[in-house]
């Protein structure tokens, strides 16, 4: 049975995440949409205006303006997201895929989470804007957190695309409950090497969360999708 994937990126990155992953998910019959949150790649919403309520609301419009239901993946940020979608839409969706993403139970920020990540190199190395509306890393930290595993064209997509991302949605708690987040099969894909959302941190997730169907790993860095995208895609076709 084919499936409709929608896949939504992490924080300093957009839609171009899944480039390389999308067409192997395509070869095989499945429908796959992706998108630019809000504030991200082309899309032109200020800074400032962009919270976590706001990437909620576009990807749960997105999601149901597909037919039937959907598999829905996030990477790293975009596990905060996919979580609440999930707790809005669970009757709209087949399951949902974290892809070395934050796991949140109810109450949760990705900022607490973040600070409890002795591994990442996101947290140590973010320069905050005057007005506190942006966290942006350099260049240099960018390519080595991004893609440190990566080939030279890749860093240089990283590097090139690399912009600010908007600080609230960082501080957004997730609502979430056992009647309707519990609901949605859940799949983890764990990178090995990952000095975004580290490691450990990932397993620590998994292990508290208690009820995720299948973990699967991946060794790379935070950025599987550009590293080892056929093994991503490999992953994803076979749920």
């Amino acid at each position: 049975m084919n499936t409709t994937f929608v896949l939504v990126h992490g924080a300093f990155a957009d839609q171009h995440a899944w480039d390389r992953v999308k067409p192997a998910l395509e070869k095989e019959g499945n429908r796959v949409v992706t998108l630019d949150l809000p504030g991200h790649g082309d899309d032109p919403t200020p800074a400032q205006n962009v919270t976590l309520g706001t990437y909620v609301d576009v990807v749960r419009e997105l999601v149901e303006a597909q037919p039937g239901k959907v598999t829905l993946v996030g990477h790293s940020m975009a596990g905060m997201i996919i979580s609440q979608v999930a707790e809005d839409l669970p009757q709209k969706l087949n399951e949902l895929v974290y892809v070395c993403a934050y796991l949140p139970k109810n109450g949760d920020d990705l900022l607490s989470l973040s600070n409890t990540d002795a591994e990442s190199q996101i947290g140590p190395n973010l320069e905050l804007a005057a007005d506190y509306s942006t966290a942006s890393l350099s260049t240099d930290n960018a390519v080595k957190i991004f893609a440190g595993d990566c080939s030279e064209d890749i860093k240089e997509l990283v590097a090139n695309r690399n912009k600010p991302e908007p600080l609230a949605p960082f501080q957004g708690k997730v609502t979430l409950t056992d009647d309707r987040f519990s609901q949605v099969a859940k799949y983890y894909v764990q990178t090995l090497k990952d000095v975004g959302v580290g490691t450990k941190l990932q397993q620590r997730m998994v292990a508290d969360y208690g009820r995720i169907k299948q973990v699967f790993t991946v060794d790379s860095g935070h950025t599987p999708y550009f590293a080892q995208p056929e093994v991503l895609a490999r992953i994803l076709n076979g749920l």
